[in-house]
C-alpha cells in the first residue's frame, strides 16, 4: 500500500546527512537520558580522581573535566543553534501549509454553501409552483361549480 507523503516527510527528505545528524545530536543533548548520563559520568570522574587508587589524572579542581565541558559546549552550541534554525524553518513552512489548508477549506465551504443555497432556492421555487398549480386547479373547480 502506497503511503501518501506529508510535507513533514518531504521536508525530511531534503535534509542533508549533516542536518539530520545535527538534529539528532541536539535532540539527544536535550534529553533526560543525556543529563543523567552526563551526571553519572561527572560523579564517576570526580570519585576516581578524588580516591585515585592508581593515579589522579585530573586532580581537584578538575581542570581537564572543565576543559572537556568547555569543548563540549563549544560544539554543542552551534549544533543546537542549527537545529533550532531548522525548527524555525519547519514552523514557518507548517504555518504556511496550515494557512493554505485553511484557505482551501474556506473556498470549499463557500462552494458548498452556494450549492446548498441553490438547492434551497430550487426547492422553494418548486414548492411555489406546486402551490400555484394547486391554487389554480382549486379556482377552476370552484369556478366550475358556480356555473352549475
Amino acid at each position: 500500500m502506497h503511503k501518501h507523503k506529508t510535507w513533514h516527510d518531504l521536508h525530511q527528505d531534503t535534509l542533508s546527512y549533516g542536518q539530520r545528524l545535527a538534529d539528532k545530536v541536539a535532540s539527544a543533548m536535550g534529553s533526560w537520558t543525556f543529563i543523567i548520563a552526563q551526571t553519572f559520568f561527572v560523579i564517576v570522574w570526580m570519585i576516581l580522581n578524588l580516591v585515585g587508587f592508581l593515579k589522579h589524572w585530573d586532580v581537584y579542581p578538575f581542570i581537564l573535566l572543565n576543559l572537556l565541558f568547555s569543548t563540549q559546549a563549544a560544539y554543542a552550541a552551534p549544533i543546537i543553534m542549527m537545529a533550532q534554525n531548522r525548527q524555525s524553518d519547519r514552523d514557518r513552512i507548517q504555518a504556511q501549509k496550515d494557512y493554505q489548508t485553511n484557505t482551501d477549506a474556506k473556498l470549499e465551504i463557500e462552494e458548498i454553501q452556494v450549492t446548498l443555497t441553490t438547492m434551497e432556492v430550487d426547492k422553494l421555487d418548486k414548492i411555489i409552483r406546486m402551490l400555484e398549480e394547486m391554487r389554480g386547479s382549486g379556482q377552476k373547480r370552484a369556478g366550475g361549480n358556480k356555473s352549475l
